[in-house]
């Protein structure tokens, strides 16, 4: 049985307080808008570099219709295989795709630094389970994070054998549930940086800290709730909250806590809002606990690029730059950049004119009824321009749907424009 944490002293039960009614713009933040656009098209990249060289044996050469149905594909499989051809080999008759060697090389580096991070992986999924108030997690929600969580795409073959004192399988192999609880790593980012910082002891009030893009501006009277909120003592996101009142300040930022403490998990310091919510209702937080992210764009930024809502911790980064970057950020980056130069190698090819090749004809024939036009590379402007559309209204669809978890008590996430 895993060892529970004691439940907090009864000076941190406090009352209930006034919640905040007023609506709190949202402003926009270019250069974490960047942090998530240049991201574009890496998860699908990613899921097909490992169809290729961890599910299939050499010499890694797949059929097209072979690759999963799961890998989220923005466009047309043959399309964006030939968007990244520094990254992807194709062959006619039948169409078959394989790694280059670039990829092939760049994918022994993410071995070796997968290997050399192990047991820090373990260590924050491990804490992750601690999040948890039933010390479980569904397997299949892990595996939608492992990405940001810089998990192996093998993970529980290559990395839950090797922790048997953490990690265990339910009996029918749909929960990850915790084995042993660690005190020692029962202590949050926040706290860690408070300690760092110097002077702080457990039970100690805590502010989050905040910035804000240039140009943003609070109303008076939400700063003066945001500072008194910023002075209530700080719960630990890995103790017991059940006994704090419901619809208080003090549940709020132990909500604020919680969602902060899964995002430092991650390696990026960031998730899709969609996935952080399920994983926020598999920790049973309160009931429109999503508001809470557009309630905070001091601590939280939901940046609206690449047609979603990605939620970015904002004190992880100096402008588009990660403070502290994980090891497995640094092999992401050289992924990205071997896209980059694939898309240039297309853009290139693009503005020659070029004659017709058999074999282009032939994976046409196959895969390509209604005609593959090398326009369609231009994806690019209509993406932003989807982009923009949604800034506008997917706060506001997000709040109808938000409405549904709870009475409105001051909702958030009005769409602002601020300069950056």
């Amino acid at each position: 049985m895993p060892l529970l944490p004691r439940r907090p002293p009864a000076a941190l039960y406090v009352p209930v307080r006034g919640l905040l009614e007023a609506r709190v713009p949202w402003g926009r933040d270019r250069a974490l808008d960047h942090v998530v656009e240049r991201e574009r098209h890496l998860v699908p990249f990613l899921l097909t570099k490992d169809a290729l060289l961890t599910a299939a044996p050499p010499p890694h050469a797949v059929p097209l219709h072979a690759l999963p149905s799961t890998i989220p594909f923005p466009f047309r499989p043959l399309r964006f295989l030939r968007l990244y051809a520094s990254a992807f080999a194709l062959s006619p008759h039948p169409v078959t795709v394989s790694p280059t060697h670039r990829l092939s090389a760049l994918h022994l580096d993410e071995a070796q630094a997968v290997d050399a991070t192990r047991a820090d992986a373990a260590d924050r999924l491990l804490r992750l389970l601690m999040l948890a108030p039933s010390r479980a997690l569904p397997l299949h929600l892990v595996a939608r994070i492992r990405l940001d969580l810089g998990l192996p795409s093998d993970f529980p073959r290559s990395l839950l054998p090797h922790y048997p004192d953490y990690f265990a399988l339910s009996a029918d192999g749909r929960l990850l549930e915790l084995v042993c609880y660690r005190k020692d790593l029962a202590v949050s980012a926040v706290q860690s940086y408070a300690q760092r910082t110097g002077g702080y002891k457990i039970g100690d009030p805590i502010a989050f800290q905040l910035s804000f893009p240039r140009g943003f501006e609070l109303d008076k009277n939400v700063r003066k709730w945001l500072d008194e909120w910023q002075k209530l003592p700080y719960i630990s996101p890995y103790e017991d909250g059940s006994h704090l009142a419901p619809r208080s300040d003090i549940t709020e930022k132990r909500t604020v806590a919680v969602l902060h403490e899964a995002l430092s998990l991650t390696v990026g310091k960031k998730m899709e809002k969609e996935v952080l919510v399920k994983l926020g209702e598999a920790l049973r937080l309160p009931p429109g606990f999503r508001k809470v992210l557009a309630r905070h764009p001091g601590i939280f930024y939901l940046s609206h690029k690449l047609r979603t809502q990605t939620v970015v911790l904002r004190e992880a980064y100096r402008r588009h730059m990660l403070v502290d970057k994980h090891p497995m950020m640094g092999i992401r980056y050289q992924f990205l950049h071997l896209m980059h130069m694939g898309r240039e190698e297309a853009g290139k090819a693009k503005g020659k004119e070029r004659k017709t090749v058999r074999g282009d004809q032939m994976m046409g024939d196959e895969y390509g009824a209604d005609g593959e036009n090398e326009d369609d590379y231009d994806d690019e402007e209509d993406e932003e321009e989807d982009e923009e559309n949604i800034e506008a209204g997917v706060a506001s669809e997000d709040e109808e749907s938000d409405d549904e978890d709870t009475e409105n008590r001051g909702e958030t996430g009005e769409p602002q424009q601020a300069a950056n």
